[in-house]
């Protein structure tokens, strides 16, 4: 079975590929860099889909599975943030999916059951201050993940995820203290923080057919706090 992962070097890109090679499924990576992972069953491709477009790669005639991982979070107040600031939101976060999608729809419908793994944020559900730019652009995901899921059914499943702050290395510069730390644990009614193993088990349920009955979902894994109000 063959999995096309985008965006490999991010830490929750990481477990899931170790997960997937340790399944004995094939990966096709592509990332703008390297990922530090060798396996005979693991064909790795160095581009930046976001600037340059789709590589001029040769995909798996038939496509089990795709993840996007690419995105971005820099936080800004509203009066801040330009035009280059949306723009490059949504280019990473939405039109790099689309290209990604529509280069490997082929191969995904060649597959008797595929799946697409997308990646929201609970600041689209729950209204937060300083994230303007990056809600917009899942928000945006969000309206992707759920068109597509109809219009690929019953061939392809389409989801995403919207976690809350995990930690990964994008979000480092937001978990740089134990004061900061201990702040983001306390925001969520679960008292933790995301971490890369838990989500990428998600994303692999998601892919597999455990989750043959799911699409069109945008699955909350946010410790609670896009639903609930404990104090």
């Amino acid at each position: 079975m063959n999995y096309l992962i985008i965006g490999g070097n991010s830490s929750v890109a990481g477990h899931l590929i170790k997960g997937l090679l340790e399944d004995g499924k094939k990966c096709t990576v592509i990332s703008r860099s390297e990922i530090g992972i060798k396996n005979p069953n693991l064909q790795f491709h160095k581009a930046d889909i976001v600037k340059d477009g789709f590589p001029a790669v040769d995909l798996p005639e038939n496509l089990e599975g795709l993840v996007y991982f690419p995105g971005n979070i820099h936080l800004k107040p509203f009066r801040t943030l330009s035009q280059d600031d949306f723009k490059e939101a949504y280019d990473i976060n939405f039109l790099g999916a689309v290209k990604s999608i529509q280069a490997a729809e082929s191969s995904l419908k060649r597959s008797s059951s595929a799946s697409v793994v997308l990646f929201s944020s609970v600041a689209v559900k729950t209204g937060m201050p300083f994230h303007a730019a990056i809600s917009s652009a899942k928000g945006a995901v969000e309206g992707l993940t759920r068109s597509l899921a109809a219009e690929f059914a019953p061939k392809i499943r389409v989801n995403a995820i919207a976690p809350s702050l995990t930690n990964t290395k994008m979000a480092e510069r937001y978990l740089n203290s134990e004061a900061k730390i201990e702040a983001s644990k306390n925001r969520h009614p679960l008292k933790e923080i995301g971490s890369p193993q838990n989500i990428a088990e998600l994303v692999k349920f998601l892919l597999y057919d455990q989750s043959k009955w799911i699409t069109g979902q945008i699955i909350a894994a946010d410790g609670g706090l896009s639903s609930l109000k404990t104090s």
